[in-house]
């Protein structure tokens, strides 16, 4: 990544330096990401940055016509580097003007009757330069003030804002989850992160899922549910850890979890050790031992062997009893460090995530 680069193609001004033609009478509309989200959500977003910028993180539905391909970036921050902004510049116009065309096609195929939204890093060159071309090709056009940047500043502040959440807890096993989408269904309102992150949190998380999402775009895939939640009623978020895999649950938002009551439930070992073989005993064995090597240190060397002696047995009911020592006591080491007058408690008998989420309504409505 170049820091020249986004200053040449971050600068608004610099924008009717790429096509010597521009109409000056045409110009796009500019929108606030605050004007955004409240009136104009129905329209298209496109993204106009670098491939690898988009992957690293995008407006969820947002469509990516890049300027520059990732190696054509490269070379235009190269080209500044050594030669200076003019030679850059006119590299940028050689990569671009027979592609301008096919910038065209796509963006007519995404618009909603004529209309988009653009924008890229910080709403500078490389929006303007586009939403001039498509508004001369008849488009009606609005860029992104200040870009994906203010998109991003945006959503971070929603996290912060209080809110009535309240806490699912319990030990690994306990179909937290599953009681999350059964809340759902009688009309609760529940943000699922292990859904969003791709993973279930412990060692054995990541086994059987897509590949996780990048942590920008995990924050970004999450600041979409969080939009359509009414903040002045409750809302369901199983208890977690800041890291959820190898992404994060955003600082401001974990310091509203810690700080919310927590409904524990209590669920006997039997069950939980019967749910996690249904989960895991199909899946394969070497991705099932690694998990436990990534965790020895904590579950100890005897421990280890009688695990992954278990698993070689497919003795998947004891290698589930081993590790779930290790889960429940790092489980009550977090549970302790919170406030105990906020914690309630719900035993239960069985794993059975539709009584259990009517029971959790019955109590939280007293």
């Amino acid at each position: 990544m170049y820091v020249d680069l986004y200053e040449m193609f971050e600068q608004p001004w610099l924008c009717f330096r790429i096509f010597a033609s521009q109409d000056s009478n045409i110009m796009p509309k500019i929108l606030s990401i605050e004007e955004l989200f409240r009136q104009f959500t129905h329209l298209p977003i496109v993204d106009v940055r670098s491939p690898s910028e988009y992957e690293t993180g995008h407006i969820p539905g947002s469509t990516n016509i890049p300027l520059f391909s990732n190696n054509e970036r490269a070379k235009v921050g190269t080209r500044y580097k050594q030669s200076g902004r003019e030679n850059a510049v006119e590299l940028g116009l050689e990569i671009v003007g027979p592609k301008l065309s096919d910038f065209v096609k796509q963006a007519k195929k995404v618009a909603q009757n004529k209309t988009l939204v653009l924008h890229c890093w910080r709403g500078g060159m490389r929006s303007a330069s586009m939403a001039w071309l498509f508004e001369t090709a008849g488009l009606d056009v609005y860029i992104i003030q200040s870009g994906y940047k203010a998109y991003r500043q945006f959503i971070r502040q929603c996290f912060a804002r209080a809110t009535k959440i309240f806490i699912l807890g319990g030990y690994t096993g306990s179909g937290k989850t599953d009681i999350l989408k059964e809340l759902c269904d009688l009309g609760e309102q529940v943000i699922d992160l292990e859904g969003l992150a791709n993973h279930k949190g412990s060692a054995f998380g990541g086994i059987g899922h897509k590949k996780q999402p990048t942590n920008e775009q995990f924050e970004n895939n999450l600041a979409v549910v969080w939009q359509t939640l009414d903040l002045n009623r409750t809302i369901w978020i199983e208890d977690e850890s800041i890291s959820i895999g190898k992404v994060g649950v955003p600082d401001t938002l974990y310091r509203l979890m810690r700080k919310a009551p927590v409904l524990r439930v209590i669920v006997p070992k039997t069950e939980r050790a019967k749910r996690l073989v249904d989960e895991y005993a199909g899946l394969e064995k070497a991705q099932l031992e690694l998990a436990i090597l990534h965790i020895k240190d904590r579950l100890g060397g005897l421990n280890t062997k009688l695990a992954l002696d278990a698993l070689e047995a497919d003795n998947y009911k004891e290698v589930a009893n081993i590790t779930l020592t290790y889960y429940d006591k790092a489980y009550l080491k977090g549970l302790s460090k919170r406030n105990p007058e906020l914690i309630t408690e719900l035993t239960v008998e069985k794993d059975d995530p539709d009584f259990t989420a009517k029971k959790i309504i019955e109590i939280t409505s007293k």
